[in-house]
C-alpha cells in the first residue's frame, strides 16, 4: 500500500483505502462510495506481490444524500460475515 497522505484531508472529507484480490472488487466498492458521495477520481496501485490492486480516493461527507429505495433494497438484509471476522475492530 502506498505510504499515507502527507496531510490530513480537510474537515468534511476523508481519504479512504481500497485493497483488494481482484481489482473488479476494488471497482464495485469505489462505486458503492460514488453513489453516496462525491469523490475524486480513483487512483489505483498495486497492492502486494499476488497482483492485488489497491484504489485511493477522497471522498467529501459533507453532503450525504439518502440512498435510492432501489439500492437501499438491494442491500438491505444482505451480510457477507465481515462483521463477524472483524469482531475485534481490526
Amino acid at each position: 500500500m502506498p505510504d499515507r497522505p502527507a496531510a490530513d484531508p480537510p474537515p468534511g472529507f476523508a481519504d479512504v483505502s481500497i485493497v483488494s484480490s481482484s481489482p473488479e472488487a476494488a471497482r464495485k466498492v469505489a462505486e458503492a462510495l460514488r453513489h453516496w458521495f462525491a469523490t475524486t477520481e480513483q487512483r489505483s496501485y498495486p497492492a502486494g506481490p499476488d497482483g492485488g490492486t489497491g484504489l485511493r480516493m477522497t471522498v467529501d461527507t459533507r453532503n450525504t444524500p439518502r440512498p435510492s429505495e432501489s439500492f437501499q433494497s438491494r442491500i438491505t438484509g444482505h451480510r457477507c460475515g465481515l462483521e463477524e471476522s472483524h469482531a475485534d475492530g481490526a
